[in-house]
Formats: C-alpha cells, sequence, structure tokens
C-alpha cells in the first residue's frame, strides 16, 4: 500500500522560517476559524505579545496582573535572538465571550538548546464597558 503525502503534513523539526507557513496551513485546516476578523487580529496580537514576554521577558510589565511587579521578575527561559512565533490561531472557547489563542513556535533557551513546534495556548475573556469590549488574558492556573 503507497501512502500519498498529506497536504497537511508538517514540516521536519528544524525546517526553519520555511516550514512554517505549513504550520500555521495545518492549525487553520484543524482549527477553522469562528471569531470576527477584528477580533481574531486584537486576540492574536495579545497572544503573540504574551508569549514573547512570558519566553524572553520582553514586554512583561504592560501585564503586572500576570507576570508580577517588575522588582519580582523572573529571569526568562529563551533567548530573544532566536525566538519566533511558527504559526497562531485564534478561536472561541466554550462561548463567544471566551477566546484562547494557540500559539507555536521555537526558541533557544538560556542554556542554548533550540527547539521547534514548541506549544503555548493563552485564555481569553471579553468584557464589556459602554459598548466596547476589551480582551483580557487570564492567568495560568
Amino acid at each position: 500500500m503507497t501512502r500519498s503525502a498529506s497536504a497537511s503534513a508538517l514540516p521536519p523539526h528544524g525546517e526553519g522560517v520555511a516550514g512554517d507557513a505549513v504550520i500555521q496551513k495545518s492549525l487553520e485546516d484543524a482549527w477553522p476559524a469562528d471569531l470576527a476578523a477584528a477580533d481574531e487580529h486584537t486576540l492574536l496580537e495579545a497572544g503573540r505579545d504574551l508569549l514573547r514576554a512570558d519566553a524572553t521577558g520582553i514586554g512583561r510589565s504592560k501585564w503586572p496582573s500576570l507576570f508580577g511587579a517588575p522588582d519580582h521578575a523572573i529571569a526568562p527561559a529563551f533567548a530573544t535572538a532566536r525566538f519566533r512565533v511558527q504559526a497562531a490561531v485564534a478561536r472561541r472557547n466554550g462561548s463567544p465571550n471566551r477566546a484562547v489563542v494557540h500559539l507555536v513556535w521555537a526558541g533557544a533557551d538560556r542554556g542554548g538548546t533550540y527547539t521547534d513546534r514548541r506549544i503555548t495556548d493563552w485564555y481569553f475573556t471579553r468584557t464589556s464597558t459602554k459598548g466596547a469590549s476589551t480582551w483580557t488574558p487570564q492567568p495560568s492556573t
């Protein structure tokens, strides 16, 4: 029996930036869009920023409720030089006012070990005040 190559087959680990588009398409195919485009854009931007802050330490002060006060900062686990988001989607999480941003990323830890296709999820809730809605990240549990 001959197995044909699947269009959603993931590239080999270490493929680099060249494989990111395939990972993105695979993620989108597996998890179809279900949010308004503006909400998805807002959530993806916030999810990427949160991941960067969590992994590298850059921008943690923007979310003191998630990362604590700057004077209590924990050293970042990943170097900024080789950090990148490979793919990301934002989708509903059980209701129209809850969402999850699913990120696939690559990075080198402080010991220099580089790994791609790491996975992180950030969860958000939407609140509305005076007609304007805001997506708020939720602390990890």
